[in-house]
């Protein structure tokens, strides 16, 4: 970690160093997760993070702080080239070497980290893959459709942090900038126009929602409203 703070350059290193640290690095099994967390936190948002996880693995460190033995090193090597400047969680940096929810899993298990950072790190895992951008005038809709239908808690955060993960620093500066709408109509709504159960308001609520989100979450309550006498 200290490197990575003092050195410009990221190969400078002395051999006898690199020597002693591989022939010393199962005593890393010996030191608490909570600590080895705190430092690795500090080198994944430093300079020369690439080159430095890939010296844990050609050191074997990496097996005694919670990395997973194989790690993805190409995935991490092209995220950490364009995630840097976007500010991102140290969660966010280090799920790059990931490939499934178990690594998430025994990291946790190691090092102790907080709930928050572990459901990041799960959250990324999951969706890095499938919730991207469309082309079109419109290429945040997806995200913004997961948002409006995800009943989880920090959803805009954690899908903030997958733009950076993917390096749409542009679509970041859009997602910052929106607000989350809010559904016009209610059950009352429903209620004054005759819609007494609430099985029939739940199901009409739906509707109007699903109506609503294809409009991009345009449309009015007197236009929702409309809609429904339609449906």
């Amino acid at each position: 970690r200290f490197y990575g703070r003092i050195a410009e350059n990221p190969g400078d290193h002395e051999a006898n160093t690199l020597q002693a640290i591989k022939e010393n690095a199962k005593g890393l099994a010996g030191i608490s997760g909570e600590r080895i967390w705190v430092e690795l936190k500090k080198i994944l948002l430093g300079n020369h993070v690439s080159h430095l996880v890939q010296l844990m693995y050609e050191l074997h460190v990496a097996q005694y702080i919670g990395l997973p033995l194989h790690g993805n090193l190409e995935e991490f090597d092209r995220v950490t080239k364009n995630i840097q400047k976007l500010s991102p969680k140290p969660m966010t940096v280090l799920t790059a070497l990931f490939k499934t929810k178990d690594d998430v899993t025994n990291l946790d298990l190691r090092l102790k980290i907080s709930k928050e950072e572990k459901n990041l790190g799960l959250f990324l895992v999951k969706h890095r893959q499938e919730l991207t951008k469309v082309s079109g005038p419109e290429p945040l809709r997806p995200y913004q459709d997961f948002i409006m239908d995800s009943r989880e808690a920090n959803t805009i955060s954690k899908i903030c942090e997958l733009l950076k993960y993917q390096g749409e620093e542009h679509l970041l500066k859009e997602m910052q900038q929106w607000t989350v709408p809010t559904f016009p109509v209610s059950g009352h709504d429903l209620r004054k126009l005759g819609v007494s159960s609430g099985k029939d308001i739940g199901a009409a609520l739906q509707q109007l929602r699903d109506e609503w989100k294809k409009s991009g979450y345009h449309m009015d309550k007197e236009e929702l409203l409309s809609c429904l006498k339609k449906l």
